[in-house]
């Protein structure tokens, strides 16, 4: 009994090593996730009320200015270019004073997150998108 015990001293340090990267890859894997999810939460957040700002007030300026207020802590920061606003239902390439009918505006963020480790690449693309009707 005491050699047999003796011959498996070190099988426990040699399955916690086969075990250990499996481990690992699953805390990044957690930790990778957890991140992203909160980011796409302020995406989408950042992108409601961008449109709704564009949809009350029609300035598209504004609209920008309230997307990057709301997503300030993102890093690195949104900018104009990954902010997309169209004007969908009508003919008009901004909401009308009055009378909006169906139109409606439609604001998309696009945002490639980093990621906190490089371990399964570089970044991964986000969207966070928001609708609503012309003049609330």
């Amino acid at each position: 009994m005491r050699m047999r015990l003796r011959h498996e001293r070190g099988a426990s340090a040699v399955e916690f090593a086969f075990i250990l990267p499996l481990l690992i890859l699953l805390v990044l894997g957690i930790a990778e996730f957890g991140h992203a999810f909160q980011v796409q939460g302020t995406l989408s957040a950042a992108a409601r009320e961008g449109v709704r700002a564009m949809a009350l007030r029609n300035d598209p300026a504004d609209a920008r200015a309230v997307v990057r207020d709301a997503a300030s802590f993102l890093d690195p920061g949104i900018t104009d270019a990954q902010i997309s606003i169209k004007v969908v239902g009508g003919t008009a390439t901004t909401c009308p004073a009055t009378d909006a009918g169906t139109t409606a505006v439609r604001l998309t963020i696009t945002y490639p997150m980093p990621f906190l480790t490089s371990f399964f690449g570089s970044s991964v693309t986000l969207t966070g998108t928001g609708v609503m009707r012309c003049n609330g």
